[in-house]
Protein backbone atom coordinates (compact mmCIF):
# COMPACT_ATOMS: atom_id res chain seq x y z
CA UNK A 1 0.00 0.00 0.00
CA UNK A 2 1.56 3.21 -1.11
CA UNK A 3 1.69 6.25 1.15
CA UNK A 4 1.02 9.67 -0.32
CA UNK A 5 3.98 11.97 -0.09
CA UNK A 6 3.44 15.36 1.47
CA UNK A 7 3.26 18.27 -0.90
CA UNK A 8 6.44 20.22 -1.27
CA UNK A 9 6.35 23.57 0.50
CA UNK A 10 7.96 26.42 -1.42
CA UNK A 11 10.91 27.98 0.35
CA UNK A 12 9.87 30.79 2.66
CA UNK A 13 6.11 29.97 2.39
CA UNK A 14 5.84 29.26 6.10
CA UNK A 15 7.77 32.32 7.15
CA UNK A 16 5.80 34.91 9.10
CA UNK A 17 5.06 38.18 7.39
CA UNK A 18 7.40 40.75 8.94
CA UNK A 19 5.68 43.53 10.81
CA UNK A 20 6.43 47.11 9.90
CA UNK A 21 8.78 48.62 12.43
CA UNK A 22 7.76 51.79 14.20
CA UNK A 23 9.75 54.83 13.09
CA UNK A 24 11.20 56.41 16.23
CA UNK A 25 13.02 59.28 14.49
CA UNK A 26 10.12 61.79 14.76
CA UNK A 27 9.88 60.95 18.48
CA UNK A 28 13.61 61.61 18.84
CA UNK A 29 13.10 64.91 16.99
CA UNK A 30 10.45 65.90 19.53
CA UNK A 31 12.80 65.05 22.40
CA UNK A 32 15.61 66.96 20.71
CA UNK A 33 13.43 70.08 20.40
CA UNK A 34 12.47 69.79 24.08
CA UNK A 35 16.11 69.39 25.16
CA UNK A 36 17.20 72.24 22.90
CA UNK A 37 14.88 74.48 24.86
CA UNK A 38 16.89 73.98 28.07
CA UNK A 39 19.88 76.19 27.12
CA UNK A 40 17.59 78.69 25.36
CA UNK A 41 15.45 79.19 28.45
CA UNK A 42 18.27 78.92 30.97
CA UNK A 43 16.16 78.05 34.02
CA UNK A 44 14.97 74.53 34.77
CA UNK A 45 11.73 75.65 36.40
CA UNK A 46 10.93 78.03 33.53
CA UNK A 47 11.73 75.27 31.03
CA UNK A 48 9.31 72.91 32.79
CA UNK A 49 6.60 75.57 32.80
CA UNK A 50 7.08 76.31 29.09
CA UNK A 51 7.26 72.62 28.19
CA UNK A 52 3.98 71.72 29.88
CA UNK A 53 2.37 74.82 28.38
CA UNK A 54 3.71 73.88 24.93
CA UNK A 55 2.47 70.29 25.19
CA UNK A 56 -0.97 71.52 26.30
CA UNK A 57 -1.13 73.98 23.42
CA UNK A 58 -0.01 71.26 21.02
CA UNK A 59 -2.67 68.83 22.22
CA UNK A 60 -5.41 71.45 21.82
CA UNK A 61 -4.19 72.07 18.27
CA UNK A 62 -4.16 68.30 17.70
CA UNK A 63 -7.82 68.00 18.73
CA UNK A 64 -8.72 70.77 16.28
CA UNK A 65 -6.56 69.40 13.46
CA UNK A 66 -7.45 65.72 13.96
CA UNK A 67 -10.90 66.27 12.46
CA UNK A 68 -9.45 67.78 9.30
CA UNK A 69 -6.83 65.01 9.19
CA UNK A 70 -9.59 62.38 9.27
CA UNK A 71 -11.55 64.08 6.52
CA UNK A 72 -8.55 64.49 4.23
CA UNK A 73 -6.83 61.19 5.00
CA UNK A 74 -9.93 59.01 4.70
CA UNK A 75 -12.12 60.98 2.29
CA UNK A 76 -9.56 62.96 0.23
CA UNK A 77 -11.48 66.18 0.88
CA UNK A 78 -9.68 69.52 1.21
CA UNK A 79 -12.03 71.28 3.63
CA UNK A 80 -10.84 74.88 3.98
CA UNK A 81 -14.09 75.63 5.80
CA UNK A 82 -13.01 73.62 8.85
CA UNK A 83 -12.71 76.85 10.83
CA UNK A 84 -16.48 77.38 10.91
CA UNK A 85 -16.90 74.26 13.07
CA UNK A 86 -14.23 75.55 15.44
CA UNK A 87 -15.94 78.92 15.76
CA UNK A 88 -19.39 77.37 16.16
CA UNK A 89 -18.16 75.11 18.96
CA UNK A 90 -16.54 78.04 20.76
CA UNK A 91 -19.66 80.22 20.58
CA UNK A 92 -21.97 77.41 21.68
CA UNK A 93 -19.70 76.99 24.71
CA UNK A 94 -20.13 80.65 25.63
CA UNK A 95 -23.92 80.23 25.73
CA UNK A 96 -23.83 76.96 27.69
CA UNK A 97 -21.34 78.21 30.27
CA UNK A 98 -23.22 81.50 30.65
CA UNK A 99 -26.33 79.47 31.42
CA UNK A 100 -24.38 77.49 34.02
CA UNK A 101 -22.83 80.53 35.69
CA UNK A 102 -23.53 79.18 39.16
CA UNK A 103 -21.59 76.02 38.32
CA UNK A 104 -18.61 77.84 36.77
CA UNK A 105 -18.43 80.30 39.68
CA UNK A 106 -18.42 77.49 42.25
CA UNK A 107 -15.19 76.65 44.04
CA UNK A 108 -15.97 72.95 43.52
CA UNK A 109 -13.80 71.35 40.85
CA UNK A 110 -16.52 68.78 40.16
CA UNK A 111 -19.09 71.50 39.43
CA UNK A 112 -16.63 73.26 37.12
CA UNK A 113 -15.82 70.07 35.22
CA UNK A 114 -19.51 69.27 34.77
CA UNK A 115 -20.07 72.74 33.28
CA UNK A 116 -17.07 72.41 30.96
CA UNK A 117 -18.04 68.91 29.79
CA UNK A 118 -21.64 70.03 29.19
CA UNK A 119 -20.31 72.86 27.03
CA UNK A 120 -18.07 70.41 25.16
CA UNK A 121 -20.91 67.96 24.51
CA UNK A 122 -23.21 70.74 23.28
CA UNK A 123 -20.46 72.16 21.05
CA UNK A 124 -19.68 68.74 19.56
CA UNK A 125 -23.37 68.07 18.90
CA UNK A 126 -23.97 71.40 17.16
CA UNK A 127 -20.70 71.24 15.19
CA UNK A 128 -21.43 67.64 14.16
CA UNK A 129 -24.92 68.58 12.94
CA UNK A 130 -23.46 71.53 11.04
CA UNK A 131 -20.86 69.18 9.55
CA UNK A 132 -23.60 66.84 8.32
CA UNK A 133 -25.35 69.73 6.55
CA UNK A 134 -22.01 71.06 5.25
CA UNK A 135 -21.10 67.69 3.72
CA UNK A 136 -24.53 67.15 2.20
CA UNK A 137 -24.98 70.60 0.66
CA UNK A 138 -21.46 71.90 -0.02
CA UNK A 139 -18.93 69.05 -0.13
CA UNK A 140 -20.85 66.17 -1.72
CA UNK A 141 -21.18 67.78 -5.20
CA UNK A 142 -17.39 68.32 -5.45
CA UNK A 143 -15.94 64.97 -4.34
CA UNK A 144 -12.72 64.30 -6.23
CA UNK A 145 -12.34 67.93 -7.38
CA UNK A 146 -9.75 69.53 -5.13
CA UNK A 147 -9.76 73.01 -6.63
CA UNK A 148 -13.53 73.29 -6.37
CA UNK A 149 -13.38 71.89 -2.84
CA UNK A 150 -11.01 74.67 -1.76
CA UNK A 151 -13.13 77.44 -3.29
CA UNK A 152 -16.54 76.19 -2.18
CA UNK A 153 -15.52 75.28 1.37
CA UNK A 154 -13.89 78.67 1.88
CA UNK A 155 -17.13 80.23 0.73
CA UNK A 156 -19.01 78.02 3.18
CA UNK A 157 -16.80 79.24 6.01
CA UNK A 158 -17.50 82.86 5.15
CA UNK A 159 -21.24 82.20 5.17
CA UNK A 160 -20.90 80.34 8.47
CA UNK A 161 -19.08 83.27 10.06
CA UNK A 162 -21.88 85.62 8.99
CA UNK A 163 -24.45 83.27 10.54
CA UNK A 164 -22.47 83.33 13.79
CA UNK A 165 -22.50 87.15 13.70
CA UNK A 166 -26.26 87.10 13.21
CA UNK A 167 -26.76 84.87 16.27
CA UNK A 168 -24.11 86.10 18.72
CA UNK A 169 -23.09 89.43 17.21
CA UNK A 170 -19.79 90.54 15.64
CA UNK A 171 -18.10 91.53 18.86
CA UNK A 172 -15.64 89.55 20.95
CA UNK A 173 -17.23 87.53 23.76
CA UNK A 174 -15.30 86.57 26.92
CA UNK A 175 -15.03 82.88 27.80
CA UNK A 176 -13.40 82.87 31.24
CA UNK A 177 -12.11 79.75 32.91
CA UNK A 178 -14.26 78.27 35.70
CA UNK A 179 -13.18 79.21 39.20
CA UNK A 180 -11.45 75.95 40.19
CA UNK A 181 -9.51 75.75 36.89
CA UNK A 182 -7.90 79.16 37.32
CA UNK A 183 -4.40 79.60 38.68
CA UNK A 184 -1.52 77.17 38.69
CA UNK A 185 -0.04 74.30 40.66
CA UNK A 186 3.44 74.93 42.02
CA UNK A 187 6.15 72.33 41.65
CA UNK A 188 9.20 73.93 43.19
CA UNK A 189 9.69 77.14 41.26
CA UNK A 190 7.70 75.85 38.25
CA UNK A 191 4.09 76.98 37.84
CA UNK A 192 1.84 74.67 35.83
CA UNK A 193 -1.60 76.03 34.98
CA UNK A 194 -4.50 73.80 36.00
CA UNK A 195 -6.37 74.20 32.72
CA UNK A 196 -3.32 73.12 30.72
CA UNK A 197 -3.19 69.87 32.69
CA UNK A 198 -6.84 69.27 31.80
CA UNK A 199 -6.02 69.98 28.15
CA UNK A 200 -3.21 67.40 28.25
CA UNK A 201 -5.54 64.73 29.66
CA UNK A 202 -8.30 65.42 27.10
CA UNK A 203 -5.84 65.60 24.20
CA UNK A 204 -4.22 62.28 25.07
CA UNK A 205 -7.67 60.73 25.48
CA UNK A 206 -8.76 61.90 22.02
CA UNK A 207 -5.56 60.56 20.43
CA UNK A 208 -5.95 57.18 22.14
CA UNK A 209 -9.60 56.93 21.07
CA UNK A 210 -8.78 57.80 17.44
CA UNK A 211 -5.85 55.39 17.26
CA UNK A 212 -7.90 52.55 18.74
CA UNK A 213 -10.93 53.20 16.51
CA UNK A 214 -8.95 53.38 13.27
CA UNK A 215 -6.63 50.45 13.96
CA UNK A 216 -8.51 48.07 16.26
CA UNK A 217 -12.20 48.22 15.35
CA UNK A 218 -14.30 46.93 12.46
CA UNK A 219 -15.52 50.43 11.64
CA UNK A 220 -11.94 51.68 11.29
CA UNK A 221 -11.06 48.70 9.11
CA UNK A 222 -14.05 49.30 6.84
CA UNK A 223 -13.28 52.99 6.49
CA UNK A 224 -9.63 52.35 5.58
CA UNK A 225 -10.62 49.54 3.21
CA UNK A 226 -13.23 51.78 1.60
CA UNK A 227 -10.58 54.37 0.85
CA UNK A 228 -8.43 51.77 -0.91
CA UNK A 229 -11.17 49.92 -2.84
CA UNK A 230 -14.64 51.36 -2.44
CA UNK A 231 -16.31 49.07 -4.99
CA UNK A 232 -15.03 45.91 -3.32
CA UNK A 233 -16.27 46.95 0.13
CA UNK A 234 -19.66 47.96 -1.26
CA UNK A 235 -19.93 44.59 -3.02
CA UNK A 236 -19.70 42.97 0.43
CA UNK A 237 -22.86 44.80 1.49
CA UNK A 238 -21.40 47.77 3.39
CA UNK A 239 -22.53 51.33 2.66
CA UNK A 240 -19.33 53.28 2.37
CA UNK A 241 -21.07 56.59 1.74
CA UNK A 242 -22.71 56.43 5.16
CA UNK A 243 -19.39 55.60 6.78
CA UNK A 244 -17.74 58.55 5.06
CA UNK A 245 -20.54 60.90 6.14
CA UNK A 246 -19.98 59.62 9.68
CA UNK A 247 -16.28 60.43 9.36
CA UNK A 248 -17.10 63.98 8.26
CA UNK A 249 -19.52 64.45 11.14
CA UNK A 250 -16.96 63.06 13.62
CA UNK A 251 -14.29 65.39 12.24
CA UNK A 252 -16.64 68.37 12.59
CA UNK A 253 -17.50 67.37 16.16
CA UNK A 254 -13.80 67.18 17.05
CA UNK A 255 -13.36 70.66 15.60
CA UNK A 256 -16.19 71.85 17.85
CA UNK A 257 -14.48 70.28 20.87
CA UNK A 258 -11.23 71.94 19.88
CA UNK A 259 -13.02 75.26 19.52
CA UNK A 260 -14.21 75.07 23.12
CA UNK A 261 -10.71 74.25 24.37
CA UNK A 262 -9.08 76.96 22.26
CA UNK A 263 -11.64 79.52 23.42
CA UNK A 264 -10.95 78.64 27.06
CA UNK A 265 -7.22 78.77 26.27
CA UNK A 266 -7.59 82.31 24.87
CA UNK A 267 -10.42 83.14 27.34
CA UNK A 268 -12.37 84.91 24.61
CA UNK A 269 -14.00 84.08 21.27
CA UNK A 270 -14.82 86.01 18.09
CA UNK A 271 -16.35 85.03 14.74
CA UNK A 272 -12.93 84.77 13.02
CA UNK A 273 -11.42 82.47 15.65
CA UNK A 274 -11.63 79.48 13.33
CA UNK A 275 -10.09 81.26 10.36
CA UNK A 276 -7.17 82.43 12.52
CA UNK A 277 -6.43 78.89 13.71
CA UNK A 278 -6.74 77.44 10.19
CA UNK A 279 -3.18 78.43 9.24
CA UNK A 280 -1.76 76.69 12.29
CA UNK A 281 -3.85 73.60 11.54
CA UNK A 282 -2.52 73.26 8.00
CA UNK A 283 1.06 73.70 9.22
CA UNK A 284 0.52 70.82 11.66
CA UNK A 285 -1.04 68.58 9.01
CA UNK A 286 1.73 69.26 6.50
CA UNK A 287 4.44 68.60 9.10
CA UNK A 288 2.82 65.34 10.19
CA UNK A 289 2.09 63.99 6.73
CA UNK A 290 -1.20 64.64 4.95
CA UNK A 291 -3.90 62.42 6.42
CA UNK A 292 -1.77 60.80 9.15
CA UNK A 293 -3.32 60.83 12.65
CA UNK A 294 -0.02 59.92 14.33
CA UNK A 295 1.80 62.51 12.22
CA UNK A 296 -0.78 65.14 13.17
CA UNK A 297 -0.22 64.28 16.85
CA UNK A 298 3.57 64.60 16.60
CA UNK A 299 3.36 67.72 14.45
CA UNK A 300 1.03 69.44 16.91
CA UNK A 301 3.36 68.72 19.83
CA UNK A 302 6.32 70.07 17.86
CA UNK A 303 4.42 73.23 16.95
CA UNK A 304 3.31 73.78 20.55
CA UNK A 305 6.83 73.40 21.96
CA UNK A 306 8.41 75.54 19.25
CA UNK A 307 5.87 78.34 19.73
CA UNK A 308 6.48 78.50 23.49
CA UNK A 309 10.28 78.27 23.38
CA UNK A 310 10.58 80.79 20.54
CA UNK A 311 8.07 83.13 22.16
CA UNK A 312 10.17 83.17 25.34
CA UNK A 313 13.68 83.28 23.84
CA UNK A 314 13.04 85.20 20.59
CA UNK A 315 9.75 87.13 20.88
CA UNK A 316 10.22 88.93 17.55
CA UNK A 317 10.68 85.63 15.69
CA UNK A 318 7.84 83.78 17.42
CA UNK A 319 5.40 84.37 14.55
CA UNK A 320 7.76 82.73 12.06
CA UNK A 321 8.97 79.87 14.24
CA UNK A 322 6.36 77.38 13.05
CA UNK A 323 6.97 78.19 9.41
CA UNK A 324 10.70 77.65 9.96
CA UNK A 325 9.89 74.34 11.66
CA UNK A 326 7.70 73.25 8.74
CA UNK A 327 10.39 74.10 6.20
CA UNK A 328 13.04 72.24 8.21
CA UNK A 329 10.87 69.12 8.53
CA UNK A 330 9.98 69.12 4.83
CA UNK A 331 13.65 69.46 3.87
CA UNK A 332 14.30 66.37 6.01
CA UNK A 333 11.14 64.49 5.01
CA UNK A 334 9.29 66.00 2.03
CA UNK A 335 6.19 63.85 2.69
CA UNK A 336 5.98 64.68 6.41
CA UNK A 337 6.89 62.82 9.58
CA UNK A 338 4.54 59.86 9.07
CA UNK A 339 3.32 59.74 5.46
CA UNK A 340 0.10 57.81 4.97
CA UNK A 341 1.68 55.74 2.20
CA UNK A 342 4.14 54.28 4.70
CA UNK A 343 1.65 53.36 7.44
Amino acid sequence: MSVAKPLAVPPGAGAAIPKAQFDWRPVLLLLAVALAGVPLVGSGSTWLTLTVAGLAMGLIIFIIASGLTLVFGLMDVLNFGHGVFIAMGAFVATSVMAGMADWTASASLMHNLVAVFCAMLAAMSVAGALGWAFERVIVRPVYGQHLKQILITMGGMIVGEEVIKMIWGPQQIPLPLPEALRGALLWGDAAIEKYRLLAVVIGLGVFAALAYTLNRTKVGLLIRAGVQDREMVESLGYRIRRLFVGVFVAGSALAGLGGVMWGLYQQNVHPQIGAQVNTLIFIVIIIGGLGSTLGCFMGALLVGLMANYAGFAFPKLALFSNIVLMVAVLLWRPQGLYPVSQR
